[in-house]
């Protein structure tokens, strides 16, 4: 499936990774930012995950929630928010119907071996629940910054 600014966003239900359901229903009226990232614990994931912690307050003063998505188990979000002391929640979504919903689990490629996995993706979601931007193919440095000004000005 793919997504577009200005669609709805596709429904979702998950457990984050302190055992908390969270879903697309419970974020109307608050901005709302995904993002999409292959696996907690590696460096570009642990890179980002710091990036957007050091900037949830000025998320929480734009009204905007923050919630990582990876394909992990809760047990290995919760390992890995406890070990970088992240003030957010991880979402584990293992059977990939959100990762698919949005576009992001994809067939990647590495020293020509082909895998599924996730493609470092982050939406943000309005507060009517349409979706206002879509950063595809993330390069991490200065990212979460981007992400800010956007919820900021939305």
């Amino acid at each position: 499936m793919t997504i577009a600014v200005g669609s709805t966003a596709p429904d979702f239900s998950l457990t984050t990774d302190t055992g908390e359901s969270v879903d697309l229903a419970g974020s109307l009226g608050h901005k709302l930012v995904l993002y999409f990232y292959p696996k907690a614990g590696t460096q570009g994931c642990t890179i980002e995950a710091h990036d957007f912690n050091r900037l949830k307050s000025q998320f929480d003063a734009a009204d905007t929630r923050v919630i990582g998505v990876s394909p992990d188990s809760g047990k290995a979000l919760a390992r890995f928010r406890a070990k970088e002391g992240l003030d957010f929640a991880l979402a584990g979504d293992e059977t990939h119907g959100l990762l698919e919903a949005y576009g992001v689990w994809t067939e990647k490629s590495m020293y020509g071996k082909k895998y599924m996995g996730v493609e470092r993706t982050t939406v943000l979601i309005g507060r009517d629940g349409r979706i206002a931007r879509i950063w595809p193919k993330v390069k991490v440095a200065g990212h979460a910054e981007e992400v800010l000004a956007a919820a900021q000005a939305l």
